[in-house]
């Protein structure tokens, strides 16, 4: 299977300019998708909580290694207001593989389905990992590409969570 994100990191290719990759201080795109379990994921419902939108794949190595991070994440700071948006790279890989990455990782929160690209396009996504850090009003705090270390990630964590930070 043809891995084209993943394949341009490692070859280096030349980067164009990147127009649509979210910026700090704008409003965070919306999306609408399918998750895992049949429901919907829409960003702007989600108004009023601090938002982790992280874009992955099954066949992510790197992927693999952070999730365990965001998850202990999410299950320390939901109480406080953190939402995780795992949004799967769909259109590059089979459901059944994102079902067991999911199963085998026993993900908390909803798996996106971005199943024709269109949202890893509106991101500008050049490669997988990558997180975008939204506060509660909607505004991207920070971006990072590429895979994050647990102090990349609280750093992210802590530009959204407002007087949530001592709990991190």
């Amino acid at each position: 299977m043809m891995r084209p994100l993943f394949a341009l990191l490692l070859l280096g290719a030349p980067l164009a300019p990147r127009p649509n990759v979210p910026q700090v201080g704008q409003p965070a795109p919306d999306f609408d998708l399918e998750t895992l379990e049949g429901g919907r994921a829409r960003l702007a419902a989600l108004r009023g909580h601090a938002v982790l939108v992280n874009f992955w794949a099954s066949w992510c190595k790197p992927c693999s290694d952070e999730m365990p991070e965001i998850i202990l994440a999410y299950r320390r700071l939901h109480q406080a207001g953190l939402e995780v948006l795992a949004i799967n790279l769909t259109d590059q890989e089979r459901k059944k593989d994102i079902r067991r990455f999911a199963d085998e990782l026993q993900l908390p929160f909803p798996v996106a389905l971005d199943a024709r690209g269109k949202v890893r396009r509106r991101y500008g996504l050049i490669g997988v990992p990558m997180t975008v850090f939204v506060d509660s009003a909607g505004i991207v705090r920070a971006v990072h590409p590429g895979p994050m270390t647990t102090q990349t990630l609280n750093r992210g964590l802590a530009a959204i969570l407002g007087r949530h930070k001592r709990l991190l």
